[in-house]
């Protein structure tokens, strides 16, 4: 073949291929459907005729590669059943190999780092299994079906007298850097830290190609680092003007006429208590005292329902976001202020909506009356937490009375769930105290005290009390579409790893039924209370729990030992408690039970910006905690081994919860190796030993802001 048709060829086998990829990625997103070759080229957008012939040609070699099956003459569909391939989400570690997670398969399938292909971190993906020499199931990329992300935050390389460069991300678990050519540089400078969107990954080339759309400025600068979370986790700042300007339409009167369509309960002593900071106030508490001698306990709910309404662009908005995340120094809120901060806070002496769960409880806080509904109601009083635990504590001050029966009763409910099962992790959060630069000038713990488990059990029981009631008729399950809280019980090999640990500290677990490891989690975490293997035992027993999720299966929470639960009471700040509002007044109304997987493809969206949002809490933390080390270099500290690993381990000071790792190849006094089973490193010629939980002198020696990481070396 001369040269000339040669690369020709070449040229449209590589379009096929590209074309091909657009079609599997277009029938991926409804597998179980059936299409003609039109409605494919419309679906990928290729819709001249000359695009319609490179489709049917690229049907032919899907076809005959059987990535897809003809099901009728000119009806096609997605080939599930090819011999040994599976999809799944792919999940890169730091040495660049990986694992994909496919549904219905209890292991996780092993994949070398010269088998994963163009695959990046999070992308769904084909792979082709095998027994790699008769051991475990190992696997190879064949395809990337769908990309899980196109933007990346990274550094910014110029090559010394080219005009392209390459940006070198951030994450270790993306394995590749990312080609820059002239003309996509957009202004960028060597070293700046930037925001990349990858363009396009052609086959054979050893790096895709980007464009720099985002310069976010010097690596190391606090707002450089913080606007680098922010993109890597795409949490967009700022709303979209058109968002604004619907929040802005929003009616905030509150008009007799529609009071009128719910409970009055402006009379009745309601109050809110909320942490000093806290900007937007989306629950308060209600108490009365009835002529039978109960009491009547309104747990009332900013009613963002009756605001945000389905199908407009504040919704979609709110569904995209799916939740508030919290940074160390600012808010990246679900909502637009003017709702969160305005119309929807629960502000003192103001007139607001509400939707309400209403208790009747005796002294014994049992419930022997509900009622759930949309109210309004008249705040009387903001407290803190710290002002509503002086009342607690010195039983002195305005609504003393008031408080010190809620306490009563969340203590004898909070008593109950315990012997019921619940898991009490009552962990001390690290905060920061910050100058007017949001700089780290200090470092405290938040810590819970009985004004926080009031306001606690009272959300619980409210979220509780709502799922029962939508799920439930006379006790036994309606079949209603409800959308759930839910915690699967513990994974059995990990308690029983968890069992054997703690055994070496001398602590002992039963794990004869669900009752005895509830009843042995909660003795354990009271024993360590105060030692120096508190922090990591803690640790490893919340590393044995399920992930708690959003679903509309109702298996139950676990770690509060509730058969239903649902989320109901931060409706500015969650979306899946939007849902919940607006499926309890579509039951209260009478509807019927709407379609299930709808509401579960919502649920599982949640559940992942969820995940999104504490990955990006977690970086912003770790980033503060080593801008606070920086001030420390050269210092000393008493730090607890907090977790061991192949190549080090790492050590967490217990006075300001900053984590620095020490190599193991730094350890100058002897050769180390690792155990898995003791959770330790031990001197081959000394025997000297490093072990999960034990006190060491550490001196810090580098903090890396870019990386978010310590470096600490063994002071003897």
């Amino acid at each position: 073949m001369p040269k000339k048709n040669k690369y020709i060829s070449q040229k449209n086998d590589s379009k096929l291929l590209e074309i091909g990829r657009l079609i599997l990625r277009f029938m991926n997103q409804n597998q179980t459907k059936i299409y003609n070759y039109k409605q494919i080229s419309d679906g990928i957008d290729y819709k001249n005729p000359r695009q319609r012939e490179l489709v049917i040609q690229s049907l032919h070699k899907l076809l005959a590669n059987q990535r897809i099956k003809e099901t009728e003459k000119g009806k096609f569909s997605i080939n599930l059943n090819i011999e040994g391939t599976l999809t799944g989400v792919i999940d890169f570690n730091q040495s660049g190999n990986a694992y994909v997670a496919v549904e219905n398969l209890k292991d996780d399938v092993f994949v070398h780092a010269k088998n994963v292909k163009d695959a990046l971190q999070g992308d769904k993906v084909l792979i082709v299994t095998y027994n790699f020499k008769g051991k475990k199931m190992e696997g190879s990329v064949l395809e990337v079906l769908e990309r899980n992300r196109t933007e990346f935050v990274g550094t910014f390389q110029l090559v010394p007298h080219k005009e392209f460069g390459f940006v070198v991300c951030d994450k270790k678990t993306i394995n590749t850097d990312i080609f820059i050519p002239k003309g996509k540089i957009n202004g960028a400078e060597n070293g700046d830290k930037v925001v990349v969107k990858m363009l396009e990954w052609k086959p054979g080339d050893k790096n895709p190609d980007g464009e720099i759309i985002k310069v976010l400025g010097a690596p190391g600068e606090h707002e450089t680092e913080i606007h680098s979370i922010l993109a890597e986790y795409g949490l967009p700042y700022n709303f979209p003007e058109e968002v604004e300007a619907d929040a802005e339409k929003i009616d905030r009167r509150v008009t007799d006429e529609e009071v009128a369509k719910r409970r009055d309960m402006r009379k009745i002593c309601t109050f809110t208590i909320d942490p000093k900071d806290a900007k937007d106030f989306d629950d308060a508490l209600s108490i009365q005292k009835l002529d039978n001698g109960n009491w009547e306990i309104g747990v009332h709910i900013a009613d963002v329902s009756h605001y945000v309404v389905p199908g407009t662009m504040l919704d979609d908005e709110a569904y995209e976001r799916a939740t508030s995340v919290y940074l160390v120094d600012r808010v990246v809120p679900m909502l637009p202020e003017v709702l969160s901060n305005d119309v929807c806070s629960l502000r003192p002496n103001e007139d607001k909506f509400t939707f309400s769960a209403v208790f009747e409880m005796n002294d014994k806080a049992e419930v022997v009356n509900e009622w759930f509904g949309r109210t309004a109601i008249h705040s009387d009083r903001r407290f803190t937490y710290e002002e509503a635990q002086e009342r607690i504590e010195t039983q002195e001050g305005d609504l003393t009375e008031e408080i010190l029966t809620l306490d009563r009763l969340a203590k004898i409910m909070r008593d109950q769930r315990i012997k019921n099962g619940a898991i009490t992790f009552d962990r001390s959060e690290v905060r920061f105290n910050l100058n007017e630069k949001s700089e780290p000038i200090g470092v405290y713990f938040k810590v819970s005290k009985d004004s926080n488990h009031l306001i606690e059990e009272f959300m619980l029981l409210a979220n509780r009390k709502v799922s029962e009631f939508v799920s439930l008729k006379k006790g036994r399950p309606n079949g209603n579409t409800f959308i759930y809280r839910v915690h699967d019980d513990p994974d059995p090999a990990k308690l029983e790893a968890l069992r054997d640990f703690v055994s070496t500290f001398g602590y002992k677990m039963d794990l004869a039924n669900t009752k005895k490891v509830a009843e042995s989690l909660n003795n354990l975490l009271s024993e360590v209370k105060g030692k120096g293997e508190e922090n990591m035992i803690e640790t490893l027993a919340m590393r044995s729990m399920s992930k708690a999720v959003y679903s509309t299966e109702p298996i139950g929470h676990y770690g509060l030992g509730f058969d239903y639960y649902s989320h109901f009471t931060s409706p500015i700040r969650r979306y899946p408690d939007l849902l919940a509002h607006r499926l309890l007044q579509h039951y209260l109304d009478g509807g019927k039970s709407p379609d299930k997987n709808e509401l579960e493809e919502k649920a599982k969206h949640c559940s992942a910006r969820e995940r999104l949002a504490a990955d990006a809490e977690r970086d912003s933390i770790k980033f503060m905690q080593v801008k606070f080390m920086e001030k420390h270099l050269g210092e000393t500290f008493t730090g607890v081994i907090s977790g061991v690993a192949e190549f080090g381990f790492w050590v967490q000071i217990p006075e300001n919860g900053a984590e620095g790792l020490i190599k193991l190849r730094d350890l100058m006094d002897d050769s180390y190796t690792y155990d898995k089973s003791t959770h330790a490193v031990y001197g081959s010629r000394t025997g000297r030993k490093f072990q999960l939980g034990e006190e060491v002198q550490i001196k810090v020696v580098k903090a890396n802001l870019i990386q978010k990481q310590l470096d600490f070396k063994i002071v003897d």
